[in-house]
């Protein structure tokens, strides 16, 4: 197919989808000729066969424009591009509006399937995720072996060193992130989109994750560049946002190091159309809370501490998860290594609340945090111990504290070798999977078809591992007989 045709049928896919009219033909052929440093379009009528997707016609664009100009940052190229695949902000917002206007879901259905559209989601890396389950005695545990985000040559690196120090945006979830051009160490964002929203007088936007970890991957974010902090006011955010997207749940990383997510420099929280292995867990021990009789509570059978609310009014909510919040700030019980203050008043206890509609009810679930740390556990006494950090040593946060595991890349490559060693080939195991790849090798039987799902197996035992872990009160006698010792100073 030639150049011209390339962009004369891309440029039929932008009139569809991207809010251009059929007289702006000329005017966006004439765009993408300047962007590939083409400077002819031939007069030759549009093959219909093969028929190409747009992602698959940038492609071939964006090979072009690189032809032509070697420096050419390919990332940044694509999002040029796909820009014209997406409306200007203001007609999405005002389009997202109509459909919310008729159902909830039809306006996420529709920013989401733009969003896949215009490449901002990247489903052809998502795709090259490896996914399983691991069944539990808490439910079938969601693993994930990351393989989404692209990995940098040493070329790339080389320029990102040497690269200009930029302060803007101030960071990747900033509003003006939204058509910004990217540069060789911030990504390309031209295509990116984001939904204004109000939450109680305050400006938030919403947007969807480029590299979603489960279906509708959702980030909302504060429009002001401000640290999280987990207060009585994330409770009600959460649940206005549940007011306004019935069908997601949406939840909040913790706030402290260790214990926090990847980016606590912004107020933002994580939300989606997923049902996550916490949600399905049963609450195994009901209880009262002092002077909220319209709140039902209880404890979670989960390997972390979970306490579930749940009620039909958000104001009872939020006071009920703000009492728990503060008497967990302030708690302490040494003899489980639960210290509320360092010496200096440094404060170690906060918590990750996640919220949802079930029915007619709203539930808020507040998991306990500690990110105090020991000589014997440096990284974190509620942290994945080091025996299990050679699968996962990186901070719990929200997604993790749900139930799925986001494990590192270099698993791919290392699990092979682990079923190699186990079926006695030759094999390069990492020194730091050895005992555990031993252990499985003395307990469990496979062959050469059934290696793979013992490795996997393994693994989800070794991510319920990490969660307990994590866990503050733990799922032993003396664990859980703490727990209610901390429940008794609610009721």
């Amino acid at each position: 197919m030639t150049i011209s045709n390339l962009i004369k049928q891309f440029v039929t896919f932008a009139i569809e989808d991207g809010g251009w009219m059929t007289m702006d033909r000329i005017y966006l052929e004439n765009r993408i000729l300047a962007l590939i440093g083409e400077e002819v379009l031939e007069d030759e009528k549009i093959t219909s066969s093969p028929s190409l997707s747009p992602l698959e016609l940038v492609d071939q664009l964006v090979d072009q424009g690189i032809k032509n100009n070697p420096a050419t940052i390919r990332e940044i190229l694509e999002g040029q591009l796909m820009d014209l695949m997406t409306p200007p902000p203001s007609v999405i917002n005002a389009l997202f509006a109509q459909h919310y206007d008729k159902n909830p879901k039809k306006a996420t259905d529709y920013f989401y399937s733009l969003s896949k559209k215009n490449d901002y989601i990247k489903t052809r890396a998502i795709a090259k995720n490896i996914v399983f389950h691991s069944e539990t005695d808490y439910g079938n545990l969601e693993i994930t072996i990351n393989l989404s985000k692209p990995e940098k040559d040493p070329k790339q690196i080389a320029a990102e060193l040497t690269a200009k120090k930029v302060d803007y945006p101030k960071c990747m979830l900033c509003m003006e992130n939204e058509g910004y051009l990217g540069r060789v160490n911030y990504p390309a964002r031209s295509n990116h989109r984001i939904i204004r929203l109000n939450l109680d007088g305050e400006s938030w936007g919403f947007q969807y994750s480029p590299y979603a970890y489960y279906n509708e991957h959702a980030i909302f974010l504060a429009e002001e560049h401000r640290p999280m902090k987990i207060t009585k006011n994330s409770f009600e955010k959460l649940l206005r946002i549940i007011e306004v997207f019935p069908h997601y749940f949406v939840g909040s990383n913790a706030d402290l190091p260790i214990v926090g997510g990847s980016i606590l420099s912004h107020d933002h929280y994580q939300g989606g159309r997923h049902e996550f292995p916490m949600a399905k867990a049963p609450v195994e021990y009901p209880f009262d809370i002092l002077g909220f009789p319209d709140v039902k509570a209880g404890i979670v059978k989960w390997p972390m501490s979970v306490i579930r609310l749940q009620g039909k009014e958000i104001s009872s909510l939020v006071n009920s998860a703000a009492f728990i919040s503060e008497a967990w700030k302030q708690y302490s019980d040494e003899s489980l290594s639960i210290k509320a203050y360092s010496a200096d008043g440094t404060p170690h206890h906060t918590v990750t609340p996640i919220a949802r509609k079930n029915g007619e009810f709203f539930e808020l679930d507040i998991v306990l945090r500690d990110n105090n740390v020991s000589e014997e556990f440096p990284d974190g006494i509620f942290h994945p111990h080091q025996d299990v950090h050679h699968i996962k040593k990186e901070n719990i946060g929200l997604i993790e504290v749900m139930g799925l595991a986001v494990l590192p890349p270099r698993l791919k490559e290392e699990l092979t070798e682990v079923e190699k060693f186990l079926l006695d080939k030759p094999n390069t195991i990492k020194d730091y999977h050895h005992k555990w790849a031993v252990n499985i090798k003395e307990t469990e039987t496979f062959n050469e078809e059934t290696v793979s799902n013992v490795v996997q197996k393994a693994v989800g035992k070794v991510f319920l591992r990490v969660l307990e872990d994590a866990g503050v009160f733990k799922r032993n006698q003396t664990g859980q007989e703490g727990f209610k010792k901390f429940i008794k100073t609610l009721a």
